[in-house]
């Protein structure tokens, strides 16, 4: 049963500069923490997606980087109403990683930025989700 339709609570928004600063901070321990926490709220707002569980399994197989953005820019796709249903973020974003250091810093915050500004135009109601469609007859 999958619907277009958010079912659950919005997510968090989180600050960049303090997501960052915590990473360093608890030698990428955090990461771990906001991939789970992102995976979950994704999973719990839409009924969709992989979840926390799987999130951390795809994190430590190295795949996190696609499917995180690739299930934000979903969730930007079924968005209607609103100029941020153009995703900013899509599974290509995890192309980003490779280079380096600097290059995973972009990484991360393209895809909190995207994160945030979602959770922040569905909360106030600029952006909603389109309507299931009906079957082709």
């Amino acid at each position: 049963m999958s619907t277009n339709q958010p079912t659950g609570p919005l997510g968090k928004e989180r600050g960049v500069g303090m997501g960052i600063l915590l990473y360093i901070v608890t030698l990428g321990i955090y990461g771990l923490v906001w991939t789970y926490k992102n995976f979950e709220e994704m999973k719990q707002h839409t009924g969709e997606g992989v979840g926390g569980v799987i999130g951390l399994i795809c994190a430590f197989v190295g795949i996190s980087p696609y499917v995180l953005p690739s299930e934000i820019g979903k969730m930007y796709r079924q968005a209607e109403g609103s100029s941020l249903a153009s995703p900013p973020v899509t599974g290509w974003t995890g192309l980003w990683m490779f280079p380096g250091v600097y290059i995973i810093v972009v990484w991360y915050v393209k895809v909190q930025n995207a994160l945030n500004n979602y959770w922040r135009a569905m909360q106030a109601g600029t952006m909603q989700h389109a309507a299931p469609a009906a079957p082709a007859a």
